[in-house]
């Protein structure tokens, strides 16, 4: 697993040498019953202790049950029973860590007040560096409260935490159909495209630890939230279950 994390980040590297060759790496169309652990883990439960609700004061478990391959897809389901909400997050952290190139998702967003499904970015350094330190990049995220936007994002130190480095692309019916969300990452500045149309760049005029925290490898998140600091406050009981549609993800270097 080590092996395969390095191969990849190694590859990537080129991306900071001049290589345009946009070669693919790795890509995952979630084939078979189960998903490969060869490249993907499970998060599990609800953050705590370290994190409770996630640091977002969100109100899901996380669970191996919400996320199921099937059919070629992976779904990632949002539920409530028993007074309990219930969700999955996947990563790749230890596993398919990266260092620039075009990260690409083929998805279908779920519907609903409270629901929150983000494809994101997170350095691998998170265990030292915390939060966000580490940096983030926000590949895509949604709130059902807000129908039809799409967010990116990035998080750096000099934000404290704060989303001040952001985008909102609003498309019509986004939530009916899939598309792809797709961020081009390099040494000098890394950007956003939904279905291939480029809707934010960020490039910083300055440079430094605060404000470019990217020259260093990130892993891949999927997950979907409920409720919480963004997603919420209010739910609304009566949309679950949702799903969050995963149909590939694909790595290219430059």
């Amino acid at each position: 697993m080590l092996r395969i994390s390095l191969i990849i980040s190694a590859l990537l590297l080129l991306a900071g040498c001049g290589h345009t060759s946009n070669k693919l790496v790795f890509e995952e169309h979630f084939d078979g019953n189960s998903l490969n652990e060869v490249y993907w883990n499970y998060e599990l439960g609800d953050g705590c202790p370290n994190l409770c609700g996630w640091g977002n004061n969100e109100r899901q478990i996380y669970n191996k049950a919400n996320a199921v391959v099937d059919n070629g897809h992976l779904i990632i389901s949002a539920t409530k029973k028993d007074g309990v909400y219930n969700s999955a997050r996947i990563t790749t952290k230890g596993k398919m860590e990266f260092q620039y190139g075009r990260i690409e998702v083929r998805a279908k967003l779920p519907k609903g007040q409270g629901i929150w499904p983000a494809i994101w970015l997170l350095g691998n350094d998170i265990d030292t560096n915390t939060w966000p330190g580490c940096g983030e990049i926000d590949i895509m995220e949604y709130v059902g409260k807000q129908p039809g936007v799409i967010y990116n994002s990035l998080h750096t130190p000099d934000s404290f935490g704060a989303t001040i480095n952001s985008k909102q692309t609003h498309i019509a019916g986004v939530e009916n159909d899939f598309h792809v969300y797709r961020t081009d990452w390099t040494a000098e500045k890394i950007s956003f495209y939904i279905d291939n149309k480029e809707v934010y760049t960020f490039k910083p005029k300055e440079k430094n630890a605060k404000t470019w925290p990217f020259d260093k490898p990130f892993y891949l998140i999927m997950n979907m939230a409920i409720g919480g600091h963004f997603g919420g406050p209010e739910v609304d009981d009566n949309i679950f279950p949702q799903d969050f549609v995963v149909d590939y993800v694909k790595v290219y270097n430059f």
